[in-house]
Order: C-alpha cells, then structure tokens, then sequence
C-alpha cells in the first residue's frame, strides 16, 4: 500500500520569520559581551521597584539565574527600607529621622535584622532558586564577611544614628568560596563589629565595597530613575570621575542621587571596571545592561 500524495506534499509548520530573525540578531548581538564577561564577578546592587513588583522580581530573577548559566559570577546585595517601614509600623516602633537617615537604636535593629537577614533575604534566595539558580543567603555577620563601625554624620554626637553603620572591610574569601560551589552569593546589608554588635548599612555603601573587594569587572546599581540626568533631564549615559566631579560641582547632581555616585566613584577608583546606574523599573533591566548595545541607564568610569 503506497502513501497518499497529499503526505508527501504536507506544507511545513509555519516558522514567524521575523520573531525568528530578531531572536537572532539579539542573540549575535549578545555574542561578545557573553565572551567578554565570562568567567567574571558582576555585583548588582538590587532595590527599588525590582524589588517591590512581583513581575519585575521575576524578571531579575530570571536574569540573575541566566548569568550564572553563561559563565558569570553573579553577586547580588540587597536593601529592603520600605519593607522594613512596614514591619516597625506594625509593631507600633516609631522611627525618627536625622539627615534623611533612619535612627536605629537597639529595637529597630532588631527588626532591621529579622527583615533584611530573613524575610527580604530568604525571598530573594527562594526565588532565585526557583528560576533555575542556585543562591546562598547571608548576612554580613556570617563568616565576619562585613566589618562594620558606626558610622558618623558630621556635627552631631557619634552616636547620633545609633546602630547605622559603615563598611570597614569586606571578608572576599567568603564570598570567592561559595562562587568556586556554583553559588549565587546573596547579602543583607547588615554588618558586625568585634564586640558583636549589628550595624544597618545602606546597600549601595555594601555593594560598592564588595565589588571593590572582589575587583568586580561591573557593579550595577538599580534605581527607581533612569540613571543620572542634566539639566534638561535628559539622561547622560556615559561619565568619567572628572566629568562627575563637574557635574557636582554645578549643581547638576544633587540630593538623593549624590551618595549613590560617590558609591559609584569610590568602586571605579578601587578597580572596579565600570558602575552603572540603571532604572530597575524596565523589564529584564540587567541583562540589556550587559548584553545590549543600547543599554538603560548611566555608565560610570575612570579617567
């Protein structure tokens, strides 16, 4: 019995040639920054709207997972004050303010600790982990990987701010030994000094100083803003440390965004290959960062 002809003239399945050839040109794009940064440490410092929006949440996720996949060293570092806002309002624990900074006297850092050492962080990791990553939690207390000091705004009493602290030094071995397991390092920004005591340290101050450590070959820094913009509030994509220093001094950069940059600044002038600051508020923002042309937010280098 011999097949129907209407078998052997079956139409293939019908290819959308178009998604297909985009899907290409992306990929061929992606090539070599894929080669360049293989085998490489890029720390992300994640907060904001990222780490708010259950799509987003997913989204860098996934790009966190997808890293580690290609043959990059993934180091994420965490904040978490809005939901730490939420848990002392809960517990009926008034917060005061001095310079913008939240006083954490010994109560508050309780909760400082339980928020960002277990709810925020546990979640990150759990997520990661169900994407296809393989993360480890930790605090900077564990293995002494962050030591800390108090740290002091100027004119006030040292112990203005109580239990904010500052990084002194960041153990890397720590960090290098769970890279060399495959590992996803996932810090809370809480730190320890030799008595034992915990500090809450701004997460842009943490990751800047481990990307420092590790002489990171990026450090990404999500924001809820498309990066830093001029005058006109048109977004300056590209910047050296003396053309910041300009902007600073005219005016330019001010306000909130002005620690995140000295962040920046001191991670370039301490090795790291470069700092952006991205609007983690886009879908897939690290990925278009690292393997795009184009990029989504302000890039930051030495001279």
């Amino acid at each position: 019995m011999t097949e129907s002809k209407d078998q052997h003239s079956k139409a293939p399945p019908s290819v959308d040639l178009t998604a297909a050839r985009d899907t290409a040109r992306v990929l061929n794009e992606a090539l070599p920054y894929l080669q360049r940064y293989a085998g490489e440490t890029v720390v992300i410092k994640y907060g904001g709207n990222a780490m708010t929006d259950e799509h987003l949440k997913r989204c860098f996720a996934q790009n966190i997972a997808t890293l580690k996949h290609v043959g990059i060293n993934p180091v994420v570092v965490h904040g978490g004050g809005p939901q730490i806002a939420t848990m002392l309002k809960r517990l009926n624990i008034t917060s005061e303010f001095l310079d913008g900074m939240r006083i954490t006297d010994a109560p508050t850092m309780e909760v400082v600790e339980m928020v960002l050492g277990g709810v925020v962080n546990k979640n990150i990791v759990s997520l990661l982990n169900q994407v296809g990553g393989n993360a480890v939690g930790l605090t900077g207390k564990d293995a002494n990987l962050i030591d800390a000091k108090s740290l002091h705004l100027p004119g006030h009493a040292a112990d203005a701010l109580g239990f904010v602290g500052q990084v002194n030094k960041i153990n890397a071995k720590v960090i290098q030994r769970l890279q060399e397991q495959n590992l996803i390092p996932v810090i809370a920004p809480i730190g320890t000094d030799a008595a034992g005591a915990s500090y809450n340290i701004n997460a842009d101050l943490v990751a800047s100083a481990v990307a420092s450590a590790l002489k990171a070959r990026r450090l990404l820094l999500l924001t809820n803003t498309p990066g830093i913009l001029d005058k006109q509030d048109q977004l300056l994509t590209g910047l050296t440390q003396t053309r910041i220093k300009a902007l600073i001094d005219d005016g330019t950069i001010h306000g909130g965004m002005l620690p995140k940059v000295q962040c920046a600044l001191d991670a370039v002038a301490a090795g790291v290959g470069s700092v952006q600051i991205i609007d983690g508020r886009v879908e897939h923002a690290v990925l278009l960062e690292l393997f795009t042309d184009q990029g989504v937010g302000t890039l930051i280098k030495s001279d």
